[in-house]
């Protein structure tokens, strides 16, 4: 059994990145093998707002990800750097930063990279998903 990191760095909708690495870690946790974090990186956050509403024949990925994490206990991982670049908050960084509102998607969690290269440094194997 092998324990895997995911990395996802391209955009919902834009890239495959997010679907891909949805099917992977569905099928790796089919087969027993360990997911220790998912991260979602670059333009890969913008996985994370709970206010993506995509046409009701698509998947909504934020949703699969988040029913994956909730099946699985899976820790879903926002770089806050990248999530706050591009408008992304929870309500402590909305309070911070003066906003009056936040769009954090539930079950995703604002962290730092050193969380990225901890769970590395754990797992058997880290698979970037970019395109």
């Amino acid at each position: 059994m092998a324990r895997f990191v995911l990395n996802i760095c391209g955009a919902p909708y834009a890239s495959g990145a997010p679907l891909s690495a949805l099917r992977f870690a569905r099928a790796a946790l089919a087969d027993g093998h360990q997911i220790d974090k998912v991260f979602f990186y670059q333009e890969g956050v913008q996985l994370a707002t709970r206010l993506a509403c995509p046409p009701q024949d698509e998947i909504h990925l934020t949703q699969a990800w988040q029913q994956l994490a909730q099946e699985h206990q899976l820790e879903l991982l926002v770089c806050v750097a990248a999530a706050l670049k591009r408008g992304l908050v929870d309500p402590k960084e909305a309070l911070r930063h003066g906003l009056d509102t936040n769009n954090l998607a539930e079950g995703f969690t604002l962290a730092g990279l050193g969380e990225l290269i901890a769970a590395m440094a754990q797992a058997d194997r880290t698979l970037t998903f970019t395109s």
